[in-house]
């Protein structure tokens, strides 16, 4: 897996943040039987770029006091991606209600931009020590309405 990463200006879901993106070649490994993208390689890329996008805007500091459990995954399957396809994982926050964080993600095709797969994500954060469901603290708070 190749890994770019990077802050992009779309933003369809009126995130306080940037758009951020992690670009993938597809590789043996993600493929399947059908000879395409497993579908769990999918909801692993949402992961993959939930933790990058989360590391680049924290610190050390910050990622010893709170982490992240996902609670739903929602995906929506639109085109195959296969062996040799470089693949463009875009992720936005969204709307938090009480401990629920909504993340929205979007998987492309490089060559040419073709929607493969788009989906939601929601995140709980957690006291990192004790492992029970928590506020962030007042600078992640802040993170994740823009300031």
């Amino acid at each position: 897996m190749v890994a770019v990463m990077e802050f992009t200006a779309d933003n369809p879901f009126h995130s306080p943040l940037p758009a951020f993106d992690l670009r993938i070649d597809v590789s043996p490994e993600h493929i399947d039987e059908l000879g395409h993208v497993n579908n769990v390689v999918y909801v692993a890329w949402m992961n993959d770029v939930a933790i990058a996008h989360w590391n680049s805007l924290t610190d050390e500091a910050m990622r010893r006091k709170t982490i992240w459990v996902a609670l739903r995954h929602e995906v929506d399957y639109k085109a195959e991606a296969r062996l040799g396809d470089t693949v463009i994982v875009r992720t936005w926050t969204g709307v938090a209600r009480g401990l629920r964080y909504a993340r929205h993600t979007r998987m492309f095709r490089e060559a040419d931009s073709r929607l493969l797969a788009e989906g939601l994500t929601t995140w709980c954060p957690m006291d990192a020590l004790s492992r029970k469901p928590a506020r962030p603290s007042i600078e992640v708070s802040r993170l994740f309405a823009g300031g």
